[in-house]
């Protein structure tokens, strides 16, 4: 089966105004980092994140002095919230009848069965789907204490016990999550699941994945992998930083994978001594302009005729340097010549005509 496919094949859940799984586009979110009981901080970060590209946005819900400010949240988010609840299976019962668009709880310390079906019967009656996330860190202690399974395995025989229990209740608006700070787990993990239970769409994430460069780093080997496998529909890239840092990561991990671009790809050789412009500054100057550009095209900042524009034959527009001037070309077809002073203005010229 094709990745392509094996993304096709899971079942499409509506969270909000949007749509994870059954081939829509892989959703991307982050969680806020503000005092959920202060209203206006939180919706000025869900704003930010959802200005920088976030499709959904999670808030903590740490106790029931937050509720107030989160049902406004809720009610003035430009994207769908999901409520992180922890522990107290009451605080999620009380975030669906709030407004949030999905749930998302922990088998390792929501509580008994019992508990599970009260909030199972809240998100059915407020029309919220639920996440199920397990954690490597807070797996249920007769499962975590198994010494003949892997983490891997312990982390999806959590999960198919819950899957299986709701399901078996009649819903079915279930999104699921298997997380470690483990790239290998994280791979691993994930493959298991996509087989076990095809059905079901797979929130991607490495938990703890540290700050922004060791994160990024391991975000993407274990993101990028699965993706590339056709296996994820929405995704999280948790970094120790300003929330806000994690979505251009998100994205970039996407754009990489080829399975969704919002924004340009610049393409640009690292120079070598065949370079006869000052080649890091006009690549820099062109990245930095790139960022007001929402369009989703390839752009190829090239250094030499070695690797340009040949190499970058198929990038949409770009720049081939040479002794003081550049080839500026499209789709390979060289346009015309342009002196090195005019380059960076050239090329955006050239961008905003697409």
């Amino acid at each position: 089966m094709s990745g392509l496919a094996a993304r096709e094949r899971t079942r499409s859940v509506r969270v909000g105004e949007i749509y994870i799984g059954g081939g829509a586009p892989v959703a991307v979110q982050s969680m806020t980092s503000t005092p959920t009981s202060d209203a206006e901080k939180t919706l000025a970060q869900v704003r930010s994140l959802a200005k920088a590209g976030c499709d959904l946005v999670r808030v903590s819900l740490p106790d029931r002095g937050s509720l107030e400010a989160f049902e406004r949240i809720c009610t003035e988010s430009p994207v769908p919230i999901v409520a992180d609840i922890h522990f107290d299976y009451r605080l999620a019962i009380a975030a669906a009848h709030a407004g949030a668009a999905k749930l998302r709880i922990n088998p390792g310390n929501i509580g008994s069965w019992e508990r599970v079906d009260a909030v199972v019967d809240a998100a059915a009656s407020a029309g919220a789907a639920i996440r199920i996330g397990v954690n490597a860190g807070s797996l249920d202690a007769s499962i975590a204490e198994h010494p003949d399974l892997s983490l891997p395995e312990k982390l999806v025989a959590s999960a198919l016990s819950f899957i299986e229990h709701i399901e078996g209740r009649g819903f079915y608006d279930l999104i699921l999550s298997a997380k470690t700070h483990s790239v290998a787990s994280t791979i691993e993990t994930y493959r298991i699941l996509s087989h076990e239970l095809p059905h079901i769409p797979l929130h991607l994430g490495v938990t703890e994945a540290g700050g922004i460069q060791q994160g990024t780093i391991k975000s993407s080997m274990a993101l990028g992998s699965l993706l590339l496998e056709g296996i994820g529909d929405t995704l999280r890239v948790s970094l120790t930083a300003d929330p806000i840092e994690e979505v251009p990561v998100a994205w970039g991990i996407l754009a990489a994978s080829g399975v969704r671009r919002r924004s340009p790809e610049m393409i640009s050789c690292p120079t070598c001594a065949r370079c006869k412009v000052d080649m890091i500054p006009i690549a820099h100057e062109v990245e930095q302009r790139l960022k007001t550009v929402d369009k989703p095209i390839s752009v190829a900042v090239m250094g030499c005729a070695v690797n340009g524009p040949g190499e970058a034959s198929d990038a949409d527009v770009g720049v081939a340097c040479g002794s003081g001037q550049a080839l500026l070309f499209r789709q390979g077809q060289v346009i015309r010549k342009v002196d090195e002073a005019q380059i960076v203005d050239a090329l955006m010229e050239e961008i905003e005509d697409l």
